[in-house]
């Protein structure tokens, strides 16, 4: 598997700890927008320091094919503007994961996350040898919802306080897309 890919309009990298500094100034950029999407976040995570250890941990789990995060670089100015991370990744007879994506404030609407995970899925099912992609989604995060439905992932239940976002245990939407669909 390559650590760098690239689409019409944008690269599909992953990083190493050098770009903790970049990687720090999009969650910066975005801290309050993202805020009703993530996890609480301690006050270290907003440093270069903390980055740079995700980064470097980050990459020994794509090493060993647990975790793949791509970073989402727009072509035309070479700026961080996302991400699509593959989590629990598990091969065996199971070859199913999670995926969670997120964007920047400003880049919403433009097409870019269907485009960033369209070839992030590919590249999981082609070169990973993956099977299924899952994703859930807060019912009321409407783009997301939206990006799940151009990209035809197949709705597969409900799941009540599912997981804990901003301090509140929060109702997703459980969806999912095989490589034999594709």
């Amino acid at each position: 598997m390559q650590t760098s890919y690239e689409t019409d309009r944008l690269y599909l990298r992953i990083l190493k700890p050098i770009y903790g500094r970049a990687v720090l100034d999009y969650y910066k950029r975005n801290k309050y927008f993202l805020k009703e999407w993530d996890p609480k976040h301690d006050d270290d995570f907003y440093t270069a320091s903390y980055q740079k250890a995700v980064l470097r941990n980050e990459y020994g789990y794509f090493k060993n094919k647990s975790l793949v995060r791509f970073w989402i670089i727009k072509k035309e100015d070479n700026k961080i503007i996302g991400n699509v991370c593959f989590s629990n990744i598990v091969m065996g007879n199971f070859k199913s994961c999670f995926l969670g994506y997120k964007l920047d404030k400003d880049e919403i609407n433009k097409g870019y996350m269907t485009e960033a995970i369209k070839k992030a899925v590919q590249i999981m099912f082609d070169d990973l040898g993956l099977h299924r992609v899952e994703v859930n989604i807060i019912p009321r995060n409407d783009r997301s919802l939206k990006v799940m439905e151009k990209l035809k992932f197949e709705r597969e239940g409900f799941s009540k306080r599912y997981l804990e976002i901003s301090g509140v245990w929060e109702d997703h939407i459980h969806f999912a897309t095989y490589n034999d669909e594709l």
